[in-house]
């Protein structure tokens, strides 16, 4: 185990030195960019200010008005089109004003990312529009969910670093091949976020199996070969995120000559600081969290994997699918039955177990049956129905693809798909629940080892440190 180093005024875990950044010395720590609106200006700017790398997210950004207050995103238009331009506009003046505030309160200590998904809607025009109006204030920006080849020609033409988000070697070896090798002296570092332990969207491939957790090591091993492959200097981080809690549990990590530079990044610890922008309610359910309290999960819209909090609002979701039945549109030899509650028509045939079922949620109150683009039914309540078709036709595009509305950011507006009932607005929810909604009636993402809050003394008696505190926490192994 290492011993603590002194330097400056902290204690520092022994082998964890500043690395060069932005042309500046600074702590290996990174905060994760949490969207919507979960790190903003004042976490970030208080992470970089205490030597670190803070992430606004830009996405979904806050903006404010002349006094000072947070302006509502209201959408007038009457298209999901017009709503669209609407949220765009938004991200744009929001991720301004965040990374202005960002900058200001980081004072000239540590450095700035912003962090965007590749698959939010108009994510390249709201990155260009606020790397335009931010130059100077930004080091990098850090971009997953999707695969982002063209982050690194942005980002390149502002001057900044690009941190692609990847899950694998063989993800990073596809955006190196096709477009990254174009500018490799912009590419800032390199984030692995870890599919199984994540909070957030996960990157989990076909490939992987959900239920069965990879050690991470030897895949940041396989990524840094492969970046070795590709003549990329060891001195460009490979970021860990994900499961990050203790870097005293990452001690063989720390100038292991098979990884090269490491960094870490933390996205669930942040979220319980004084500057952390979430309402109180939700950082007083962070300490409660048990250890099985997070689920990996897959209602996300964008379907990708993603890791939340197991709440009311997402056992809704787990239960929903569960009162799902198949069905065809003519009789064959399993669909013998017309099914004759939740739907109108007769083209509903079902199997005979699947009548009973279906009779028994009606009776129960769940007397609504919504079709999925799998040709099945769910079962919902009338109430439950209405805030779902409602939800799909405000839909604003908030995502390139959303299984939830079906809108698509091309292709006349349509994935061309049925909207599917089984998923949920994922805009509304995170607005919601970040600018103090019921957590219960909303999603609340997380990491995986959220539970310890809970164990970890730091915490103890309520304790809630400012961002300061937790950094110089962090610094020392705990």
């Amino acid at each position: 185990m290492r011993r603590l180093q002194y330097i400056g005024v902290v204690f520092v875990f022994k082998g964890l030195k500043p690395i060069i950044y932005g042309g500046r010395e600074v702590w290996p720590l990174v905060e994760g960019g949490k969207g919507v609106a979960a790190t903003n200006h004042a976490s970030s700017g208080a992470w970089a200010a205490a030597g670190g790398i803070g992430t606004v997210s830009a996405v979904n950004a806050d903006s404010y008005d002349e006094n000072g207050n947070m302006i509502p995103q209201v959408f007038f238009g009457k298209t999901r089109a017009e709503r669209h331009e609407e949220l765009v506009a938004y991200g744009i003046k929001g991720g301004i004003a965040q990374v202005k505030l960002a900058h200001e309160i980081a004072g000239g200590k540590g450095a700035i990312n912003i962090n965007v998904l590749w698959e939010m809607g108009g994510a390249q025009r709201i990155l260009h529009g606020i790397l335009e109006e931010t130059r100077g204030m930004v080091t990098g920006v850090t971009c997953g969910a999707g695969m982002p080849y063209k982050l690194s020609e942005i980002a390149a033409q502002y001057g900044v670093y690009y941190l692609p988000i990847v899950s694998s070697a063989r993800a990073f070896r596809a955006l190196w091949k096709r477009a990254y090798h174009k500018v490799p002296e912009w590419l800032g570092a390199v984030v692995y976020e870890d599919p199984w332990l994540a909070g957030g969207h996960n990157g989990l491939s076909n490939a992987e199996d959900p239920r069965s957790p990879e050690d991470p090591y030897p895949r940041v091993k396989a990524l840094r070969d492969v970046m070795r492959a590709e003549g990329i200097s060891d001195e460009v981080p490979i970021v860990m995120a994900g499961g990050v809690w203790y870097l005293r549990d990452w001690d063989n990590w720390i100038d292991n000559p098979e990884l090269g530079q490491i960094a870490f990044q933390f996205g669930t610890r942040p979220l319980l600081t004084q500057e952390s922008p979430i309402p109180d309610g939700w950082k007083d359910a962070l300490t409660k969290i048990p250890e099985d309290g997070v689920l990996l999960h897959q209602f996300s819209p964008t379907g990708f994997y993603s890791s939340a909090v197991i709440n009311p609002f997402l056992k809704e979701l787990q239960d929903r699918s569960d009162r799902q039945i198949s069905y065809t549109q003519t009789a064959d030899l399993d669909h013998t039955l017309q099914l004759d509650v939740g739907v109108k028509g007769k083209n509903f045939w079902v199997t005979p177990a699947d009548l009973m079922k279906a009779r028994e949620w009606d009776a129960r109150g769940f007397t609504v049956a919504l079709k999925t683009p799998d040709n099945t039914l769910v079962f919902v309540t009338p109430s439950s129905g209405e805030v779902i078709r409602k939800d799909q036709k405000d839909c604003m595009g908030c995502l390139s693809h959303c299984g939830f509305s079906s809108w698509k950011d091309h292709d006349n507006n349509s994935t061309g798909r049925l909207a599917d009932p089984r998923s949920f607005c994922i805009q509304k929810a995170l607005q919601n629940i970040a600018h103090g909604a019921p957590i219960d009636e909303n999603l609340m993402f997380a990491g995986h080892s959220a539970y310890l809050f809970g164990k970890d003394p730091f915490y103890s008696n309520g304790f809630v440190p400012t961002v300061k505190q937790l950094v110089d926490r962090i610094l020392t192994g705990d």
